[in-house]
Order: C-alpha cells, then sequence, then structure tokens
C-alpha cells in the first residue's frame, strides 16, 4: 500500500488513542445496567468461570477477527468485506445498517440518562419512581403502538444527545471520535470508582456484594448459563456489527493488534466487574432498608437504572443520595456517549468510502436523517415498546446472525489463516493455530443462540405485544436489514474507492 493510498484515510494519532476509542465504543450501558444482573441471576461468582472462558475463547478472538478484517483491508465494513471477497460486501451493508436501528433509541436512552442527572440533584421523580417514570416522564400511552404524541421531557434532551454527537463526528476521527473518548473514559472511571466507593459504604452493602458472589456452582452445569456468558461478551465487546471493523481501518499499518486486542478485552471485562460491585452493594443497600431480600429488588436494564436507583436515592440521606445520582447518570451518560460515538461512525465511515463524501457533509448527511427517525419514534408516548421491540430483534438478527454468517463465510472462503497471519505480522503477541479453533467454536456458539432466540421469537409473541407490532417492527425490520443491505451493494461505487489496496507486510496472499 503506498503512502499516498495511506494518507487519503484518517488514522488515530496513536495505538493510545485508539485504545481509548476502542474501550469507549466497549464500556457502553450493557456493562453497567445488564453485567451485574446477567452474573447475579447465572451464578453469582460462579458465573466468572464461563464468562473468563467466553473472553478468551470467544470475544478476544472476534475482536482480533475483526481488527485484521478493518485493519489489512483499510476501509469501513462494506469495503473491507468488498476486499476480502467481492461477495461479502452485504455482510458489511448488514453491519452498517444494524448500527442505523441501535443508534436512533440508544440515543434517546442517552437523553434520559441526561436528564436523570439533573434529576437526581431535584428529586424530581418524588416519592414513586416507578410511576413518574412511565407516567409524568415518559407519559407513556396505554397500548403499544406507532404516533405523533411527542413528549417534550424525551425530545429535547434527545435532540441535544444528536447535536452533541454530530459536533464530535464532523470533527473528525482524531480531533473528535479520539479526543472524546480520551476525555470521557478516564471521567467515566474517576466517577464510577467514586460511586462504587459511596455505595460500598451504605447499610447493607455486604448483602448485596454476598447475593452477586456467593457461587452457585450447580448452575455451571445448565447450558442458558453458558450462553449467558457469551452473549454478555459478543453484547459489550463492540464486535460482529462492524464498530471495531471501522476503528481498525483508523490504525497506522504497524500498528500492534495483538496486544491491543487483549488490553480492550480486559479492560472492558474490568470495568463490567466494577459495575457489578457498586451496583449490588446499592441494590443490597436498598432491599436492607425496605426489609427485602436482594432477589426481591434486583433489576437490570431499564428498571435498574430509571426505577431502582432513583429509589436508592431516595433512601440515602441528602446529600450523599443526590452525589449517588449524579455520578451514575453522569457515568451512564459518558459510557453511552462514547458508544453511541462509534456506532454512528460506522455509517458515517461507510458513506464516505462508498461515495467519497467529504468529513462534515458526510456526518450531516447520515445523523440528520437518523435523528428526526429517532425523534418520530422514541421522542413521543409510544417510543418505549418500539424501543424494546427494535433492541431485541437488533440483537439477534443484526449482531448474532450477522456475525454467524460472516465468520462462516470466512471460514468457507478459507481466509482465517490469511488473517491470522496478518495479526501476527503487526503483532508482539502472536495467535497460533488455536486461535482458528477459537473461531470455530464461536462460530458454533453463536448458531446456537440464533436457533435458541428465534425458536423463542416464533413459539411465542415478544412481551406480549401484538402480532402486527412485532411483524413491522422485529421481523419487518430484521428482513429488512438483509433486502437493504443487497440493494446498497448493487449501487455504484465512487470510481476511486475500491482501488485502495489492502495493507501487505510481506505477509504474502493466500487467496
Amino acid at each position: 500500500m503506498s503512502e499516498q493510498q495511506q494518507s487519503q484515510r484518517e488514522t488515530f494519532s496513536s495505538r493510545k488513542a485508539f485504545m481509548f476509542a476502542a474501550i469507549g465504543s466497549a464500556v457502553g450501558l450493557g456493562n453497567i445496567w445488564r453485567f451485574p444482573y446477567v452474573a447475579y441471576d447465572n451464578g453469582g461468582g460462579a458465573f466468572i468461570i464461563p464468562y473468563l472462558i467466553a473472553l478468551i475463547t470467544a470475544g478476544i478472538p472476534l475482536l482480533l477477527l475483526d481488527y485484521a478484517i478493518g485493519h489489512r483491508y483499510r476501509g469501513s465494513p462494506p469495503l473491507a468485506f468488498r476486499h476480502v471477497s467481492k461477495y461479502f460486501e452485504p455482510f458489511g451493508w448488514w453491519n452498517v445498517l444494524t448500527n442505523v436501528v441501535i443508534c436512533t433509541y440508544y440515543a434517546v436512552i442517552l437523553g434520559w440518562a441526561v436528564s436523570y442527572t439533573f434529576y437526581s440533584v431535584t428529586g424530581t421523580w418524588g416519592a414513586q419512581p416507578e410511576s413518574f417514570f412511565f407516567g409524568e416522564y415518559l407519559k407513556m400511552a396505554k397500548d403499544p403502538g406507532l404516533g405523533l404524541d411527542f413528549v417534550g421531557t424525551v425530545l429535547w434532551p434527545l435532540i441535544g444527545v444528536w447535536l452533541f454527537t454530530i459536533f464530535i463526528l464532523a470533527a473528525g476521527v482524531q480531533k473528535g471520535v479520539a479526543r472524546a473518548s480520551t476525555f470521557f473514559m478516564p471521567l467515566l472511571v474517576v466517577m464510577f470508582v467514586l460511586m462504587v466507593g459511596i455505595s460500598l459504604t451504605l447499610p447493607g452493602a455486604t448483602k448485596g456484594l454476598d447475593a452477586l458472589f456467593t457461587p452457585n456452582w450447580s448452575k455451571l452445569t445448565e447450558p442458558g448459563v453458558w450462553v449467558a456468558a457469551y452473549g454478555q461478551i459478543f453484547f459489550s465487546l463492540s464486535i460482529c456489527f462492524g464498530i471495531m471493523i471501522t476503528y481498525s481501518s483508523y490504525l497506522k499499518p504497524k500498528s500492534d493488534l495483538g496486544s491491543t486486542g487483549l488490553v480492550v478485552g480486559f479492560a472492558n471485562s474490568s470495568f463490567e466487574v466494577l459495575a457489578g460491585i457498586g451496583v449490588f452493594a446499592a441494590l443490597g443497600f436498598m432491599a436492607a432498608s425496605q426489609g427485602k431480600e436482594v432477589s426481591d429488588v434486583a433489576s437490570s436494564g431499564i428498571g435498574l437504572a430509571f426505577i431502582a436507583f432513583p429509589t436508592i436515592i431516595n433512601q440515602v440521606q441528602a446529600p450523599l443520595g443526590s452525589i449517588i445520582g449524579v455520578l451514575f447518570f453522569g457515568s451512564l451518560v459518558f459510557a453511552g456517549i462514547t458508544s453511541l460515538i462509534s456506532v454512528v461512525e460506522v455509517i458515517v465511515a461507510a458513506v464516505q468510502d462508498k461515495w467519497k463524501v467529504a468529513r462534515v457533509p458526510a456526518t450531516l448527511a447520515v445523523c440528520i436523517p437518523m435523528a428526526v427517525i429517532s425523534t418520530l419514534l422514541f421522542g413521543t408516548t409510544t417510543g418505549l415498546p418500539v424501543l424494546d421491540v427494535l433492541d431485541k430483534f437488533i440483537n439477534v438478527y443484526g449482531i448474532v446472525a450477522a456475525g454467524f454468517m460472516y465468520v462462516l463465510a470466512l471460514v468457507v472462503w478459507e481466509k482465517l489463516p490469511l488473517l491470522r497471519k496478518h495479526v501476527n505480522s503487526v503483532s508482539s503477541f502472536k495467535i497460533g493455530i488455536v486461535w482458528n479453533f477459537f473461531i470455530l467454536t464461536t462460530l458454533n456458539v453463536l448458531g446456537y443462540m440464533l436457533f435458541l432466540d428465534t425458536r423463542d421469537l416464533l413459539a411465542k409473541n415478544y412481551s406480549g405485544y401484538p402480532d402486527w407490532f412485532l411483524n413491522i417492527l422485529g421481523w419487518g425490520m430484521a428482513g429488512g436489514l438483509i433486502v437493504l443491505s443487497v440493494i446498497l451493494t448493487f449501487l455504484p461505487w465512487h470510481r476511486s474507492a475500491a482501488t485502495i489496496a489492502p495493507i501487505d507486510n510481506n505477509e504474502g496472499d493466500l487467496e
């Protein structure tokens, strides 16, 4: 690859900048509000065993696979997969469209977290956080549907999140993405460590930690626990949906991929364990103050963040409660914004690669339509059920299904030896033939997860939603990803877009 060709693509200024961006993408809402409950519900301390095995046998190997594709082929997912094989481009657009769906609802959750950061100071949710969240705040409609009854408390923070995202992305890879991640990630760690420290001082904190870490060894015999461990790794490391392919394409040609993958993988998992400690210490206090068991108050996702934590804050003596609230919801904002930036960056990069659009026009062309769609779908009284369905189906048919298909294609087309050789050509940490075995193992796990989720979704209506609602937003969206991926593949590339040669590093070519 010539120096002139390399200069056509933006790069991170250093390996450190890339690692901050990659860790910022991986550390998101799922680390804080999903992992603690998944661990608790799947064996507590015993869950650490399948979790670490999943990290070593699936998380880091897939992370290195994404790094190899993006770094060697120097492009967003569509361009990178096009260079792997002309038949693979639809996988890249599948990744891009998955990110389109995710960013539309991820932004609204960030908007909620922004609002609740301020509410932590004012105690706006009052004595009944649950009724406030669904009633006064979301003004949630009685029945699921699609409507245009906008909610100001949701709409304005959502617009603010999109404006901030546009500002960061328009600045470019190094001045925008890297600088934002380098600023927000250390701040996030400091804030969350403070929150954890305060939570550990609360009466009953040890009760929560006992519930989280007491091992239930019998759980290890249940296949569902292992599936949960692999699922958590897939969803929390930003693998299988194009982010790490895009980010690694901005690395310099001689960047060390192997050791970087280890740092990112273990940093992400370390933050998840830290989140578990902080969350369950707070839940232990909540259980003790209400005279309940931790199992009665433990929850995940939206219920944990916007119902359980406000309840905890209400029960902590002022001003300590407000401080915990600001630290917790502020951490959600900082963790979420770096993840949202990475999600949108995949789409911006694909537009730039395919049609050679300058950075600012590409950012506006991507973000403005998505901000409008995000506002129409989630800034209304019907937004929460729409979010719930899209999140469920995109995780199954945008991340798991796409990951299964493109890993299968790479195996069948015998591309793994070439990609392994590329990682080793630039890395101090070498991967051997066992990496291929781990990829094959992961392929089977992805296929099994896809089978289980599809079986469950076909057996009964997800969350009891009506057929028409699931057919449009669930199955319709999933099918639309595939159809649009093929259509985008057939659209012509800019004449110079697909001529950039892959990095060679004197590897030879096994194709």
